[in-house]
């Protein structure tokens, strides 16, 4: 190999290396501050979390558990809860267009019901493991713990799906889903860390250090793991939560230095 070869090549690869470091540079990384604590109730194995109005609706999950509430913000407090059957795990929720859409996890089978009297209205079969739902208004949007996401009609059809990478790596463990000002905003099931993703190309835009935000005393041996995020359009107010959290947090994000 020629020294002016080698020089081209080491002049390719510290280009690529400097691509590399330019598009990490764009993953922004925030942390969590806490702006306002509320009640939450820790027997909600939380799944599915977003706002109708100024209530909350929280579906929750596990085998013989899982259920449809209508929660009162300031108290944490179920107006309406709904059970289901103890064969169904009940995960990810959202609204669209007056309907309620329910995901479960392994069941096979996706329910809708009513927005405001919260009553059964069909099932529908659904093709694949059931995690986060979410919607931009138009579309379903679910994950199945991959690092894929599936855009659907509201009949559960296949649109288009879209794998999610950051700095060119596909990210699994997609969870809980929230669409806010334009970006899906993903918990990674089993960690602290949300992803702020582009819903055109699936690239992660921002990651959120939610690390410590139940505090210790706060948890004990039922305590499992971040998971509920509802965006309050009307206040434009951030919420999280988990599985049997004691606590639902108002927070606003820092960036890291």
């Amino acid at each position: 190999m020629t020294m002016n070869r080698k020089s081209l090549i080491i002049l390719i690869l510290a280009a690529v290396m400097i691509s590399m470091s330019s598009c990490a540079a764009k993953v922004k990384q925030y942390k969590v501050k806490v702006v306002k604590e509320y009640p939450h109730d820790e027997m909600s194995y939380t799944q599915g979390l977003f706002f109708q109005g100024d209530k909350i609706i929280e579906t929750t999950g596990q085998y013989g558990e899982s259920t449809l509430r209508l929660v009162e913000l300031a108290t944490g407090k179920a107006l309406k809860k709904f059970s289901f059957e103890r064969k169904y795990f009940i995960e990810g929720s959202v609204e669209l267009d007056g309907e309620i859409f329910i995901l479960t996890w392994q069941n096979k089978v996706a329910f809708i019901y009513d927005a405001n009297t919260l009553e059964y209205k069909q099932t529908y079969s659904y093709p694949r493991e059931g995690w986060g739902l979410t919607t931009d208004g138009k579309s379903l949007i679910a994950s199945d713990g991959s690092s894929r996401l599936y855009w659907m009609d509201k009949s559960f059809r296949h649109q288009k799906s879209l794998v999610v990478k950051m700095n060119g790596r596909p990210i699994n463990q997609l969870n809980e889903l929230e669409w806010i000002d334009g970006k899906i905003w993903a918990n990674v099931y089993m960690t602290d860390m949300i992803l702020i993703i582009n819903p055109e190309n699936g690239e992660v835009e921002a990651t959120v250090d939610c690390t410590g935000l139940l505090p210790r005393h706060l948890r004990d041996q039922y305590t499992d793991v971040l998971n509920g995020i509802a965006y309050d359009p009307s206040t434009k107010k951030v919420f999280l939560t988990g599985k049997y959290w004691k606590r639902l947090y108002e927070v606003e994000l820092v960036q890291k230095k």
